[in-house]
């Protein structure tokens, strides 16, 4: 409404409380629209949702203030600075001790304040004394703002912690057995990094700060964010064997498939989906949690890893195989190994490799076996059967060479186009039914990539298509650059011989049995089966590209 402004009589206008409320209500909803569903105000100790926050905002004096203050402009920067300010967040990193206090507990007595004086108790109210310390009115944590009682709630959490942690003002994280005073090494051999939650609790904030058993900062050191400290991020970095630039800014961008299923593969969970589960921030998966499906859960995780991306990283293991398909492993613990490092042939060896092909295959074969392999399509997985494209090298005969410890026995199988391989497994194979086994290179992308880390697909093919089945052969850069520099041109005969130079090396076979119906099982996955290759003495009869369809 208008006021008159002196004796003039001129007339301004100034805005009314309630379009000021109006630009603030948006701010508002957008920030508890990326924040967990219910968090502890710190002050009173109440659980409180979206609306109640809402409406805590709306009577606050930090509220009035701001309706106050724009009388004659609204500044949406400030009001931005403002509600972010009042909605900042903590989020509690820890590792579950026991019973600790529930959503029901908490709204039960109305507020953490009134808990009984329990040592877990004691510990979630040390963490909101330590939010509010740092000047924040709200804090998470995952003990008491899941109502765990509703499947939606819990469904919504677990996929969203992810997204919640990056989102906070700080992780505040409780290393419950580092006594005090903490020393150097403390927080690599902590509970807290054996867990598998704790992962993402660790690398998706951009702030945190580490406190010892008796909430004293780790080491002492009281600056305003522990991934700035240079003596704890190293300490980290010698943990978890990663880039201090990555654990500082991470992103699921940040690391290959092969190296996040790495760091994943030394931690465990009391409940074993939650090794599945607590990495679907992390992979930026969309599998729905559904407690009691046991070891299926990480089965379906690295089925949507194969199906989203097309890459095959997740069948270079040795162990159990999974119930879920055969070329999935039981465990995510078996991504500790390091698999076999295929020769890069890069260069001057690619050129010599090249010469030696060249007086040994006419053109017209080089591009026949380079025409098989180059329209293979990405794996894929349908009804828990994995899709696999890959080259098979038919096995003629098997027998048993040696019985050894235990139930271990070294079978000799001669393969079509690899010659003898020797490989150590407890299962008993059936000898006189040798056919039915096949030798499978499914490492595609590897063969198909050009000298300069190009794939060899069409012209239009996305470079995306490189070598990310198998961490290390490409760094992220090295990515960068195939979109700026061109690849030096070469003729289909060159290009078609660089392809079967790496089919020539060693790699570590897949070996599937088929079954009745046609389909595959994998066999024999306890231990790694490396083969020699086909050199140069390679022809389009021992070169068989094709899809298998695999239980």
């Amino acid at each position: 409404m208008p006021i008159n402004d002196g004796p003039t009589g001129l007339r301004k206008n100034y805005i009314s409380p309630s379009k000021i409320i109006a630009a603030i209500d948006p701010a508002v909803h957008e920030i508890l629209r990326n924040r967990p569903l219910v968090l502890i105000n710190v002050n009173t100790g109440c659980l409180c949702d979206g609306p109640e926050q809402m409406r805590i905002f709306k009577t606050s004096p930090t509220c009035k203030e701001l309706v106050s203050s724009m009388t004659k402009e609204v500044d949406n920067e400030r009001i931005l600075r403002v509600v972010a300010r009042f909605f900042g967040y903590t989020m509690f990193s820890h590792t579950w001790q026991g019973k600790e206090p529930s959503f029901q507990d908490v709204n039960t007595v109305k507020s953490v304040w009134k808990l009984p004086g329990t040592p877990l108790n004691e510990k979630l109210r040390n963490f909101c004394k330590e939010t509010r310390r740092l000047g924040h009115n709200w804090a998470w944590s995952d003990t008491c703002c899941i109502d765990k009682s509703m499947n939606s709630v819990l469904d919504q959490s677990l996929k969203s912690m992810y997204k919640w942690y990056g989102n906070s003002a700080a992780t505040l994280v409780f290393l419950a057995n580092v006594a005090h005073p903490s020393k150097l090494g403390d927080l690599r051999c902590s509970l807290w990094m054996t867990r598998a939650w704790t992962l993402q609790e660790l690398l998706s904030p951009r702030v945190i700060f580490f406190y010892d058993s008796e909430w004293r900062p780790y080491l002492g050191d009281t600056g305003a964010n522990h991934k700035e400290s240079p003596e704890i991020m190293q300490e980290l970095v010698d943990a978890i064997k990663i880039p201090r630039e990555t654990i500082v800014t991470f992103s699921p961008d940040n690391l290959a498939v092969r190296e996040k299923l790495r760091l994943a593969s030394t931690r465990i969970a009391t409940v074993e989906e939650d090794v599945a589960y607590s990495l679907i921030g992390i992979f930026k998966s969309d599998i729905v949690p559904h407690y009691g499906e046991g070891t299926d859960a990480v089965g379906r995780l690295l089925e949507e890893i194969v199906a989203r991306t097309g890459e095959v990283a997740v069948l270079a293991w040795s162990g159990k195989s999974s119930s879920y398909n055969s070329c999935l492993p039981a465990s995510v613990s078996v991504y500790s190994q390091t698999p076999h490092n295929r020769p890069s042939l890069e260069g001057e060896e690619m050129e010599i490799y090249i010469t030696k092909l060249r007086s040994k295959l006419p053109q017209r074969e080089a591009l026949s076996i380079y025409n098989q392999i180059n329209p293979l399509p990405p794996a894929r997985f349908q009804s828990r059967r994995l899709h696999l494209p890959c080259i098979v090298f038919s096995v003629r005969s098997l027998r048993i060479q040696e019985l050894r410890e235990g139930n271990e026995k070294l079978y000799r199988a001669m393969v079509l186009g690899l010659g003898k391989v020797e490989f150590t497994t407890a299962d008993d194979l059936p000898l006189r039914e040798s056919q039915r086994f096949v030798f499978a290179h499914p490492w595609i992308h590897h063969i198909r990539r050009r000298s300069n880390g190009v794939s060899l697909g069409s012209d239009s093919e996305s470079d995306t298509s490189f070598d990310s089945d198998w961490d290390g052969d490409i760094r992220p850069d090295e990515v960068v650059l195939s979109h700026t520099v061109s690849a030096p041109r070469v003729d289909d005969y060159t290009r078609a011989l660089q392809m079967i130079a790496r089919l020539g090396q060693p790699f570590n076979a897949l070996l599937l049995l088929q079954q009745p119906n046609g389909e595959y099982k994998r066999v024999a996955a306890e231990n790694e089966i490396v083969v020699s290759g086909l050199g140069t003495n390679i022809t389009p009869e021992n070169v068989r590209a094709t899809v298998l369809e695999i239980l």
